[in-house]
């Protein structure tokens, strides 16, 4: 008799230990079920403490970081900022994952976010001027025709292209919507051959007044989304951003094709 009492033991405690398993996960799951709603909208109640509190935040959305209890706040322009779940604490600046070498992530985010803002222009609302032979690099300018750096960009887009780089502005019109650097870029823009136009006003020249149906201002709106400080501002097709004047050499090098 004792020894069947021996025998029953390990199968009563393999019964007694399945069942706590199958009950702590089954009480597991309500948890993460209960708990499920309260981090979904963690990002809303985020965002609804911030807009009472600044009001002007342009906040785009939200989304879960990489580090668990940091909700991932988006702003318009590619800036990001980083709250508690519990919406008490905030952290300004970009993130960063260590590994053999140190990964912005926050960059990563508004590469992505850049490439798919200029997927969705159409090549016929830029100003187009092709690589010579073979297409090697393909990269989007945001430019204005009253910009020092951008004419010095504009004189290195020939030795870009013959290296096989195409090189597609858009129109980024620094003063704003409704300047005078507007009006030029929707006379180019507006004009039959807008890459002569251009080129024209890049060197100087007064062309007469054009106004047609034109995507300036939308360009313009897009740079702001892009996260653009300044002109010329180049894209890679990656969506990284190289504010600033490169020659064509500096270019080549850093695409990899000189």
């Amino acid at each position: 008799m004792v020894g069947r009492l021996e025998e029953e033991k390990p199968m009563a405690f393999r019964s007694l230990f399945g069942f706590v398993v199958i009950a702590a996960a089954l009480l597991w799951g309500d948890a993460m079920s209960a708990a499920a709603p309260s981090a979904a909208n963690a990002g809303d109640a985020i965002v609804a403490k911030l807009k009472a509190l600044r009001p002007d935040l342009a906040i785009e959305g939200t989304a879960p970081s990489p580090i668990p209890g940091l909700i991932a706040v988006q702003l318009t322009g590619g800036s990001t900022l980083y709250a508690t779940a519990d919406g008490k604490y905030l952290i300004a600046g970009d993130l960063y994952s260590i590994g053999d070498t140190l990964v912005n992530l926050a960059e990563q985010e508004r590469d992505e976010k850049r490439k798919e803002l200029i997927a969705g222009v159409s090549l016929n609302d830029m100003a187009v001027f092709p690589a010579v032979g073979h297409r090697k690099a393909v990269i989007t300018v945001f430019t204005d025709v009253d910009c020092g750096y951008c004419r010095k960009l504009h004189l290195q887009v020939p030795a870009m292209n013959k290296m096989g780089v195409e090189v597609r502005y858009l129109a980024y019109p620094r003063s704003g919507i409704g300047s005078p650097s507007y009006d030029k870029l929707v006379t180019a823009w507006c004009s039959a051959n807008r890459q002569d136009a251009i080129t024209r006003m890049k060197r100087g020249e007064d062309l007469p007044k054009k106004t047609c149906d034109n995507p300036v201002a939308h360009e313009y709106e897009l740079g702001q989304l892009a996260g653009l400080t300044g002109t010329p501002a180049i894209v890679l097709e990656d969506g990284r951003m190289l504010p600033g004047y490169l020659s064509a050499d500096e270019l080549g090098h850093l695409l990899g094709i000189i």
